[in-house]
C-alpha cells in the first residue's frame, strides 16, 4: 500500500543540504550571464583594436554588436531582479580585452580560433540553462532569450570556423586554454 505523503514527496524536488532555492538559483544564473556577455564584449572589443581596420573588422564588429545586446539584456535583469553582479567586473573588463586583443595580435584566425573556444563553451552552458528552465515550466521569456542568444553564439562559432579558425597556430593549444578558461570564469563569476 502506498502512503498518500510519500506519493506526494515523491514528485517534489529533492533538496540537498547547501542546494540553493530558486531566487538564489536565478540570482546565480543572472550574475554569470551578465558576466560571460561583459567578457564577451571586452574580447571583441580588443579583436576590433587591433583588427577591426581589417578585412574581419566588419565581422568582429557584428558579433560585438549581438554581444551587446545580451549584455544589456542580462544587465536589465540584474536590475529587474536585484541581483549585484559579479564582483569580478573589472578583472572581467582587462582579461576579456586583453584575451582578445592578444589572441588578434597572434593573427585573424588564431582571433577566430579564440571565438570558436568561448562560444562553444557559452553553447553549452546556455543549453543547460535552457533544459533547467524547461523543467521548471516558469520563467518561459528568459528561457526563450536564453535560447536566442544560444543561436546567436553559435553563429559566432560558425563565423570563426569559416574565416580560418581551424588553420590558426597552435589551434587545439588556443581552444583547450580559452575553454578552460572560459569554465573556470564561469564558475567564480557565479559565486563571486
Amino acid at each position: 500500500m502506498v502512503n498518500k505523503t510519500t506519493d506526494k514527496t515523491m514528485n517534489k524536488p529533492r533538496f540537498l543540504p547547501g542546494d540553493l532555492n530558486h531566487k538564489d538559483n536565478m540570482a546565480r544564473m543572472m550574475r554569470v550571464n551578465h558576466a560571460g556577455e561583459y567578457g564577451a564584449k571586452r574580447i571583441y572589443q580588443g579583436q576590433i583594436a587591433v583588427l577591426g581596420n581589417g578585412d574581419k573588422g566588419d565581422i568582429l564588429r557584428h558579433m560585438a554588436e549581438q554581444e551587446q545586446v545580451h549584455l544589456e539584456y542580462f544587465a536589465s535583469q540584474l536590475i529587474k531582479r536585484r541581483v549585484r553582479p559579479t564582483a569580478l567586473m573589472p578583472i572581467w573588463h582587462v582579461a576579456g580585452f586583453a584575451l582578445g586583443a592578444a589572441t588578434a595580435l597572434i593573427s585573424d584566425k588564431a582571433a577566430m580560433a579564440c571565438t570558436v573556444a568561448v562560444e562553444e563553451v557559452i553553447d553549452e552552458h546556455y543549453s543547460e540553462q535552457y533544459q533547467h528552465l524547461d523543467k521548471l515550466k516558469t520563467e518561459e521569456e528568459l528561457k526563450d532569450q536564453i535560447e536566442i542568444f544560444r543561436l546567436e553564439e553559435i553563429e559566432h562559432r560558425n563565423i570563426g570556423y569559416e574565416n580560418g579558425a581551424e588553420q590558426a597556430i597552435a589551434y587545439p593549444l588556443i581552444v583547450a586554454m580559452v575553454k578552460k578558461g572560459s569554465k573556470f570564469a564561469i564558475w567564480l563569476a557565479s559565486r563571486i
